[in-house]
């Protein structure tokens, strides 16, 4: 019996023993790999691959992340291009089968890009990969794919299933506009840290120029998407829809406040429908977003004393100063559409003191300004100056928010052609880099730049 115990004893220690070796040398060829990789041997590296994927497969996620790049390289290089492809697939599914649950949104969106890079796949092979990604999370797709997806959404639903078209649309937005929102939250230290003119780290540079460039693309995909959804979300489409569909949503805040958005972003708002949508949106979700858009059904209404004290309680009652912004820009939307120009860019100008970055409330007072050339100037070189004032605004526009910079750019082209010319300013003896006071509302004072 002791003899047993001992053979039995001993291929447990010898057992032990062989895994701990093998899991020594596992970790000995990993470090080795990722060295490789971090230094671009990917020759090198691609024999220690298959050697971890084969006998070490769980050991790290690395494993496939760095995996991708060696196969990547390798098939670009490969004059077997079918053989190649076959790696980059196996490490993909692969990583699927051992890490499930691991920053899979963005692996099944990097492969769909590299399926339709290189035409590895149908297109419907491809949207599946992308569908698979936005149901895991939308925001850790790629910015060109979330563009791709919701493409293939509408092509495969626009005449069977619109609803299904602007349910996603909404999601898309929404996925973006966090992404959007976190950017500009990142961007906010190191832009005022470029306006006290301080000398940004090489890190910081990096960073800066990272979320410029992705808040640049996130605002092209997001320009992209309403041109696709503009074309569907006519008004007499959408009051047809939301009228047939109102008794079964009447408490759905979420079908709410995106029915109420379409309506209010495509201008249906004179159609009572559009009240009946706020106001039951307000019952389903009394917080300070719907107060906002109750307050401009009773302004409408001509109660605007009340309105005025429901926009005050939306404000006040907003704890987060992103928030905040978001409804203070909707009441100066709201007061730029009635006219009244000087309270539209005092509420715009309070959403920027809550957040210095939201270049759309730039571009706001921007327009209002440009609108009001003729009222503020009484001869030709006065009411070309409040187009400098309106110029001002849309770069600053630019500067603090990339994301809406190329939007920004057509509004700069336009003011800065509507600027005096030399010939103007010769002709009434004003010099450049002079001070000009615009009058009437806008109240400000500009130099007089040369064009």
């Amino acid at each position: 019996m002791k003899k047993i115990t001992f053979i039995l004893a001993a291929i447990v220690l010898l057992s032990t023993a062989t895994a701990v070796k093998a899991q020594n040398n596992c970790a000995v060829q990993y470090n080795l790999f990722k060295g490789e990789v971090q230094t671009k041997k990917y020759e090198a590296a691609y024999l220690k691959l298959v050697s971890l994927m084969k006998d070490c497969p769980s050991l790290s996620i690395n494993i496939y992340k760095f995996g991708d790049k060696v196969a990547k390289h390798r098939f670009k290089t490969a004059t077997d291009k079918a053989a190649s492809f076959a790696f980059v697939k196996q490490i993909f599914e692969q990583r699927m089968q051992y890490y499930p649950n691991k920053g899979a949104a963005k692996a099944n969106s990097d492969y769909a890009t590299f399926l339709a890079k290189y035409k590895l796949a149908s297109d419907e092979e491809v949207f599946g990969y992308l569908e698979k990604a936005y149901a895991i999370d939308p925001t850790k797709m790629g910015v060109k794919n979330i563009f791709n997806y919701f493409q293939g959404v509408t092509d495969r639903n626009k005449d069977t299933n619109v609803q299904l078209v602007f349910d996603t649309y909404d999601d898309v937005i929404e996925a973006v506009g966090k992404k959007l929102q976190d950017y500009s939250k990142k961007l906010k230290p190191l832009l005022d840290a470029q306006e006290r003119e301080e000398e940004l780290s090489k890190k910081d540079k990096k960073y800066l120029r990272a979320y410029t460039i992705n808040s640049k693309a996130l605002g092209a995909v997001e320009s992209g998407l309403d041109r696709i959804i503009i074309k569907l979300s006519t008004c007499d489409r959408l009051i047809v829809l939301y009228t047939r569909d109102f008794e079964a949503n009447k408490t759905n805040a979420k079908w709410l406040s995106r029915a109420v958005s379409r309506m209010y972003n495509k201008e249906c708002t004179d159609d009572p429908l559009y009240d009946k949508l706020v106001e039951a949106w307000v019952a389903a979700d009394p917080s300070p977003k719907t107060t906002v858009y109750y307050a401009g059904i009773l302004y409408k209404r001509g109660k605007e004393a009340e309105a005025m004290e429901y926009y005050k309680k939306a404000v006040d009652q907003e704890p987060d100063a992103f928030e905040k912004a978001k409804s203070l820009y909707k009441i100066a939307q709201l007061f730029a559409k009635k006219g009244q120009k000087s309270k539209a860019r005092n509420y715009a100008r309070q959403a920027l003191k809550n957040n210095p970055n939201m270049g759309k409330a730039y571009l706001l007072i921007a327009g209002l300004y440009a609108s009001s050339a003729n009222a503020c100037g009484a001869t030709e070189f006065e009411k070309r100056m409040v187009y400098t004032a309106a110029l001002r605004k849309a770069q600053r526009a630019a500067a603090v928010d990339p994301s809406i910079s190329r939007k920004a750019a057509k509004y700069i082209k336009n003011y800065r052609s509507q600027e005096p010319s030399r010939t103007l300013l010769f002709t009434e003896t004003i010099a450049v880099g002079s001070s000009h006071r615009i009058k009437c509302w806008i109240g400000e004072t500009v130099r007089v730049s040369k064009k």
